[in-house]
């Protein structure tokens, strides 16, 4: 349907991150990784990232986000700065402003913001 060059990033599975935060925590303050991350929960604060980070289907986050990559499933309140690319997909939520090379809003996928593509 899409032609995305980094399709592996969507091929990833939860077994293919060395972190994931459970669907059963609540984190609130700053989250900074520099290997895959996946949240599954809640997290409320700031995520400071020099790799990808998926935010899975029931995952809530409110959070100023900057990653290379992110993949948003679930729901997003602030602002998303990437390095490469940034793909809401259909059951993705963002409410803040994005910025990045490359965006992604599939169908059916809400988005309340600005889009910056960056060169």
């Amino acid at each position: 349907m899409f032609d995305i060059k980094d399709n592996d990033f969507f091929e990833l599975e939860e077994e293919d991150f060395d972190t994931v935060l459970a669907d059963d925590i609540k984190f609130t303050g700053k989250i900074t990784f520099k290997k895959p991350f996946m949240i599954k929960g809640s997290v409320k604060g700031s995520i400071d990232a020099e790799s990808d980070l998926v935010i899975d289907t029931n995952a809530n986050v409110e959070a100023a986000i900057i990653a290379r990559r992110v993949l948003v499933r679930g729901k997003v309140i602030g602002n998303i700065s990437a390095q490469q690319m940034v793909f809401v997909t259909a059951s993705g939520n963002v409410s803040g402003d994005i910025e990045a090379s490359q965006i992604v809003l599939e169908p059916g996928s809400t988005f309340t913001g600005r889009c910056t593509m960056l060169k």
